[in-house]
């Protein structure tokens, strides 16, 4: 992984990293100090090295002097994440599923905006969509080390998250409600079709409701991520 953010959250969200490569030239500042600090908690020694050896190991070259070497994330079963929020009486629990969002930029966008409205999990399909990237770790501000991202068929998860006893909405232009108008309180998920078709017709049909967000300008559509973030604080609202 590379980049500050992501090697500082992967630092202090477990003992995933195996080597911290930092660029030799680098000069100290507060996010270099703190990476340092996490570094030592977990008894992990910075490696200072020529900014090419970054480049080299870096997969996206834009590490920003910082490298990390480490273990994959590990792979979370949707249902035993479901079941660890349920056994932990988690108010107000919520999965966002994401229909096909195809950009490593959006994906990365939601995870932050995730984190930052308390999403349990974000579920995209196993074979379609984007996946856990260096990019979206990147964009996703080190995120991604706190939202679980899980694989899993987005039907499949609608009715796992179905029988547990979750309601499920859909962002669609089409919806019959304002987002505002619907109670998206209690246990919820989350359903964003992609960038270019929204939500799937099968996807459509299993919420128990879609959401529409007003637009008064002649663009029909918000980005995704935009759309997702939106939602998720008109959640936030009304739960107070």
């Amino acid at each position: 992984m590379e980049g500050r953010n992501p090697v500082l959250e992967a630092l202090r969200a477990s003992d995933r990293v195996k080597r911290l490569l930092i660029d030799e030239r680098c000069r100290p500042d507060p996010k270099l100090d703190a990476i340092l600090e996490a570094a030592s908690a977990r008894g992990l020694e910075a490696e200072r090295v020529p900014r090419v050896e970054l480049d080299r190991d870096g997969e996206g070259r834009v590490h920003n002097g910082v490298v990390a070497l480490a273990r994959p994330l590990p792979d979370r079963r949707l249902r035993d994440v479901i079941d660890e929020a349920l056994d932990a009486a988690v108010d107000h629990p919520l999965f966002l599923l994401l229909d096909e969002v195809h950009y490593d930029q959006n994906l990365g966008a939601i995870l932050r905006t995730a984190d930052a409205s308390g999403v349990r999990a974000v579920v995209v399909p196993r074979r379609r969509g984007a996946g856990l990237s260096p990019v979206v770790a990147r964009i996703s501000m080190g995120a991604s080390e706190h939202v679980p991202l899980v694989r899993c068929a987005i039907l499949e998860a609608m009715s796992l998250l179905h029988r547990a006893g979750f309601r499920l909405v859909g962002a669609d232009e089409h919806g019959e409600s304002l987002h505002s108008d619907l109670d998206l309180a209690g246990p919820l998920g989350l359903v964003m079709g992609g960038e270019d078709k929204g939500l799937t017709p099968p996807v459509r049909q299993r919420c128990d409701a879609l959401a529409r967000i007003p637009m008064v300008g002649h663009v029909p559509s918000l980005n995704v991520s935009v759309s997702t973030a939106v939602l998720l604080y008109e959640r936030l609202r009304q739960i107070g």
